[in-house]
């Protein structure tokens, strides 16, 4: 008895351990690397050393007014930033990575876009209560442990009716990681056929969008797109791997239930009540190399 007691009295002490978002502000760890922004009117002449350091080829037209850097190829390394020597490429603490169109995925400058709804007739279907099939497509578990981990008790996926499911005749989408290899593309197009329409299709992370560090090999397919013939993506989850925030502001926002650009920020330590940062703050310095999510 003593012992329950004491157990019922940690529970107490612990408190409501899940987030405020999306009604309050989220928190990162200060290695914690969002959106990356360019100046590319900071670069030196000729200078291309952040698209020679970078292991993906995520960056195009290095040193040039129409430099831009892939964030679906983005592997969050930092290695860019490392290289640079005038910061005319940054990592923010912006979060929000999602996006519905594998072109909108290009930033080519320090405005952010937010991914959009699905349409009325979908938002109406999905809106309240959405299952999902996760297929581990060559995936490293990194991808994977992270939707394992945007379900526990801190994010809480299902308190809005998220949540993955067994078995594909059970759910309405199907969530792919990893680059789709050449073992896995029979199993994940089985896996899509099988789910009953409507459906959706969500890729997470570098190697579902683009292959990641594996892209051009003979033995992958360099993502979903085109995994399932004749069938598109409707989100792509960014990340290497995202963070849980990352993947429930796009899942949300994918369904109507996150309207509007205030970016909920706060800052680091404990879950609790913070003030939102302001938008410089949020910003910030690259943090230093070797750091992780």
């Amino acid at each position: 008895m003593k012992s329950r007691i004491g157990i019922f009295k940690t529970r107490l002490r612990l408190g409501d351990q899940t987030i405020a978002y999306p009604e309050g502000a989220a928190r990162f760890p200060e290695r914690f690397r969002g959106r990356p922004v360019l100046d590319p009117a900071r670069c030196a002449a000729g200078c291309d050393a952040c698209a020679g350091a970078c292991p993906t080829s995520a960056i195009s037209d290095a040193g040039r007014p129409t430099m831009k850097l892939d964030v679906g190829r983005c592997l969050f390394c930092a290695e860019c930033t490392d290289a640079c020597p005038t910061g005319a490429v940054a990592f923010t603490r912006d979060y929000r990575l999602a996006m519905r169109t594998r072109e909108e995925l290009v930033v080519a400058g320090d405005e952010p876009l937010l991914a959009r709804a699905l349409d009325a007739k979908m938002k109406k279907l999905f809106g309240r209560s959405l299952r999902l099939r996760q297929v581990s497509a060559g995936g490293c578990n990194g991808c994977e442990a992270e939707l394992n981990a945007a379900g526990n008790v801190q994010f809480d996926l299902s308190r809005f009716g998220i949540s993955f499911v067994a078995s594909p005749r059970h759910a309405d989408g199907v969530v792919v990681t990893g680059p789709v290899t050449e073992n896995m593309l029979l199993a994940l197009q089985k896996t899509y056929e099988a789910t009953p329409a409507p459906k959706i299709v969500v890729a997470v992370g570098a190697c579902a969008i683009a292959g990641g560090p594996f892209a051009g090999s003979p033995v992958v397919n360099d993502g979903a797109d085109g995994a399932i013939p004749g069938v598109p993506v409707d989100l792509y989850i960014p990340g290497c791997p995202p963070h849980p925030v990352t993947v429930l502001d796009g899942l949300l926002r994918l369904l109507g239930r996150i309207e509007g650009d205030v970016l909920r920020l706060a800052g680091t330590g404990v879950v609790g009540a913070a003030e939102p940062l302001p938008a410089k703050a949020a910003q910030g310095a690259a943090p230093s190399r070797g750091a992780g999510r």
